[in-house]
């Protein structure tokens, strides 16, 4: 069956802008290390990774989850991480009896301790859930790591360590955060990081 010609160009125009930003981000690798260096050292050290965002961002928050707790590419002990996406309980609860804004800073309250690390990841930087997981996060001594798109916005601002795949375009930044993400994982699994 032939290829249809828009659907042609469009497959070339989006692996190619996606292969421009991978490149880019190549270029200013310092962050992702520092913060993956940062939840692999509070792992050894005995703490947790508590992970969120909204939509796809929640979805990366899964993703990481899993490959932490499960494996990445090696063969090793589970690793403590939570995504603070998954229980609807919890958030339907939060979101009725207090707003949607407080959907993850609750659970911060409840489950971070410090030596954890609490992760948001918000491709605009501006979402305010996230923003106010990452502030209780701070104000209860955890380290807090940001992975945004955009300018990184005020989400990019309140992290310890903030991580900015810097596009408009949410489809790409998306693509570089899944990326991202398995670099820190790579590094995180490393013995001799």
């Amino acid at each position: 069956m032939p290829g249809h010609p828009d659907g042609a160009r469009i497959a070339d125009d989006t692996l190619a802008a996606a292969a421009k930003l991978h490149d880019r981000m190549r270029a200013n690798t310092g962050p992702t290390i520092v913060a993956a260096l940062a939840v692999r050292d509070a792992l050894r050290a005995g703490g947790k990774l508590l992970v969120f965002g909204n939509g796809g961002s929640a979805s990366d928050a899964q993703h990481l989850s899993a490959e932490l707790v499960g494996r990445f590419q090696k063969e090793r002990a589970a690793m403590p991480a939570i995504a603070l996406t998954v229980d609807t309980s919890i958030l339907t609860a939060i979101a009725n009896d207090y707003s949607f804004k407080q959907v993850f800073a609750r659970q911060i309250e409840a489950l971070g301790q410090p030596g954890d690390v609490a992760m948001g990841i918000s491709t605009s930087g501006e979402s305010p859930n996230v923003l106010a997981g990452l502030k209780t996060a701070r104000a209860r001594g955890l380290k807090t790591i940001a992975l945004t798109g955009r300018d990184g916005g005020a989400v990019g601002q309140a992290a310890d360590m903030h991580v900015n795949v810097p596009d408009q375009n949410t489809a790409r930044v998306q693509e570089v955060h899944r990326t991202l993400i398995h670099v820190m994982c790579e590094v995180i699994e490393d013995d001799h990081a």
